[in-house]
Parts: structure tokens; sequence; C-alpha cells
């Protein structure tokens, strides 16, 4: 198989990150049952430098030099993303969250469904140095593979919903070791609990939601890396409750469906262009 077959084709991906990242996780976790020290730390992002690692190797293996610039200048070129579209990134999730804690509220669930994160009440000046934190360690890593890389093979295939939702998958899929590691975000929310099983649902509709953006922004890999890190900044400040965390799924799952009845037919592989709408 020649170098543009292997380019083209997003499973060569997939395989090659779920390999990198798990090989360090599952010894993380088989280590870290006698609680989370330096070598599982290490371990923990060292496999959570997958999606990165295994795109950039890819890029420089199988990309020539035009391909190779374009992803690098995705990722920084902030000009590709239009005011409107700042806006949409930065007040998705902040709203979703908030109209989740109103519906808990008047559903029964009481004020206490939504509210500041006490430690970050306690201590205010922590929240930058977490942010950058967030999004050193998750967003930037991770959407210079998926979004940056990935997306685009599975959408020269599909057309942008279907290709939304198989990625959506594989990501949600991807952090599995994680619930099974200690002392990481998953961990804490139990295995089988139903914020585990909320995490892995909401993963899928906020797929089509990336996509939506990353296509309207002109292949914009800042813009995917500035989404997923609102959701999870936005997601570390406010505390939810249960049910509020079910309408928080909700309200994703609504937005995403709204996305994809509107703008969801995509194109498919053979007239895939890139930058194509969803």
């Amino acid at each position: 198989m020649d170098k543009t077959k292997l380019s083209h084709n997003p499973w060569l991906y997939f395989g090659a990150t779920f390999g990198f990242s798990w090989l360090f996780w599952i010894p993380a976790v088989l280590l870290g049952r006698g609680g989370r020290t330096l070598p599982i730390s290490l371990l923990h992002y060292a496999g959570g430098a997958g999606p990165l690692v295994v795109a950039v190797v890819l890029t420089h293996l199988l990309e020539d030099g035009a391909g190779r610039r374009d992803y690098w200048r995705r990722a920084v070129d902030f000009r590709r993303i239009g005011p409107a579209w700042y806006a949409v990134i930065v007040l998705t999730f902040p709203v979703l969250t908030g109209l989740a804690g109103v519906l808990d509220a008047v559903t029964g669930g009481g004020a206490a469904g939504f509210g500041i994160e006490p430690r970050f009440l306690a201590q205010p000046l922590t929240i930058l140095p977490y942010a950058l934190f967030l999004l050193a360690f998750g967003p930037i890593p991770e959407e210079l593979g998926w979004r940056g890389y990935a997306l685009d093979r599975l959408q020269g295939r599909w057309g942008a919903l279907a290709s939304s939702l198989a990625l959506g998958a594989a990501w949600a899929a991807w952090h599995l070791p994680l619930f099974f590691m200690p002392e990481t975000y998953q961990s804490g929310l139990g295995v089988g609990s139903l914020r585990f099983w909320l995490f892995f649902i909401a993963l899928v509709p906020q797929s089509v939601l990336y996509t939506c953006i990353y296509n309207n922004t002109r292949r914009s890999t800042l813009s995917a890396i500035l989404f997923h890190f609102m959701g999870n900044f936005t997601g570390e400040l406010f505390a939810l409750s249960d049910r509020a965390e079910v309408w928080s799924s909700v309200l994703v799952m609504v937005a995403a469906v709204g996305v994809g009845v509107v703008w969801g037919r995509g194109r498919r592989a053979g007239n895939y262009e890139k930058g194509t709408r969803i």
C-alpha cells in the first residue's frame, strides 16, 4: 500500500493511537491498585499524548511538505475562526450547563444542582493555573489528533454526520482505561455509575458539535482545542447534581440533533471537499 492510501486511512490512525495510549495506561492500571505514585502519573500523561504523537508521526511520514504545513497551520491560525464562531466556542458549554442547572431546579432538584466548585470559591487565584493545566493535558494533545488528523480522513470517506458519530464513539472508548486508574477524573465518576454512562453517551453528540465548528472555521484545529477546553473548564468550574448532569447530556443531544437536521447530510466520500460544512 502506497503512502497516499495510508495517509487517507483513518483506521491506521485509530489503531496506532489506541495501541500507543493503552500501552502506557494498562500498566498504570495494573500498578495503581496500591494507589497513585509518580510512575503511574508519568504513564498517565504519556498515554494521554497518544493522539498527538501518532498524528505527528503519521503526518511527517506520509504527508508532503504542504500537508505538514497545513497540519500545523490549522492548529495556530486564529484568523480561520470568525467572531461569531468564537462566541459559539466560548458560550456553548456554559450556556448548556446553566440551562441544565435551571432545568434541574424547576423539575424538583432545587438550587443545589448548580454552583461554583467550592475549591475555586475558597482559592479563586488557582483558577488560572488550573485552566492552563487543563488546556495542556487534554484539549491540545487530543484535538491535534482527533480533529486535527482523524476527522478529515473520516470525512473523506463518509458524510460529516457519520464521521462525527464514528469519531465520537472512538474518542469515548479511548478513555476506558482511565476509569480504572487511581485519581483520574474518570475514576472519580465511578465505573458503572450514572456519570460513567453519561460520560460515554455525551461524547458522541458532542462530536457532532465539534465537527460543525471545525467545518465552519475552515478546518481549524484551534477551534476544536478551544471548544474542548471550554467543555472541560466549564465541567470543572461548575458543580452539577446527578439530575443536572442528565439534563446537560440531554441538551447536548438536542443541540447535536439540531445540527444534524440542518446540516447533517454532509457530502459522501467521493464528493468530499476540505471544509465541507455540517
